[in-house]
């Protein structure tokens, strides 16, 4: 799943007239990037939830032959936000299915297919990407990288799911890995964040990180990351 559905309002003025996920990087729009990045590790089925300017990723879906079965998820009356956003697509999957989401914004040379092994043996619910990395907000880990908290350093805020002598405060990097199981844990309705509620599912199920700690990412959340990821694209890539 590719989550596309956001308004991108720290991305503006570019999401004045396109959603974030029509934002071009390198002459290409990020969805594109995305679609064609997780056909490459060898996935070929996504679902991509729309909101903002649903219409334009629609239109491009249905003008490009990526090599994949896309199902769109519509969230054009309501945004739903991370939370309420996967619980929407229940009906895409099957029982037994294990997926990876991945958020539009981000750009990594992050080996999908490592994540998706690691996941598929370490009898995780969920398996979150993360990197121990300057951030504003940290997800909070064990010893056994089992989650347990999170922090705001923004807000001064905390919420500890499971008291640890310590905390291991590590950035989350927009990509999970989910059992079709997560599906009979979330309760709530309507439009929810992803997090709080995974921090209640962590209390009774095991929610583990996979750290890439070697892995160069980049949230595309603002216009000066736009031009940094060009300029990797340009010389690294």
């Amino acid at each position: 799943m590719i989550f596309a559905a956001g308004l991108g309002t720290r991305l503006a003025p570019f999401t004045n007239d396109r959603p974030k996920a029509m934002v071009e990087v390198a002459g290409k729009p990020m969805l594109q990037m995305q679609i064609e990045r997780l056909r490459d590790f060898g996935f070929n089925y996504i679902v991509i939830n729309v909101h903002h300017f649903s219409e334009q990723i629609i239109s491009f879906i249905k003008a490009n032959d990526f090599g994949v079965e896309i199902k769109i998820s519509d969230e054009s009356g309501l945004l739903l936000d991370t939370g309420g956003g996967l619980k929407n697509v229940k009906k895409f999957f099957q029982k037994d299915d294990i997926f990876l989401l991945h958020n539009v914004d981000i750009f990594s040379d992050i080996d999908l297919k490592h994540l998706y092994e690691f996941h598929e043996y370490s009898g995780n619910l969920v398996s979150l990407a993360v990197k121990h990395r300057k951030s504003t907000n940290y997800l909070l880990f064990d010893d056994n990288n089992t989650l347990c908290g999170w922090k705001s350093y923004k807000t001064n805020s905390m919420i500890i799911s499971s008291e640890r002598p310590s905390y291991d405060e590590m950035a989350f990097s927009g990509i999970y890995m989910f059992n079709y199981e997560i599906f009979d844990f979330l309760k709530k309705e309507g439009a929810f964040p992803i997090i709080p509620e995974l921090l209640e599912i962590s209390k009774s199920q095991s929610i583990g990180a996979w750290v890439h700690d070697d892995n160069f990412m980049l949230d595309l959340g603002k216009p000066e990351a736009i031009a940094e990821c060009e300029n990797y694209i340009k010389y690294f890539k």
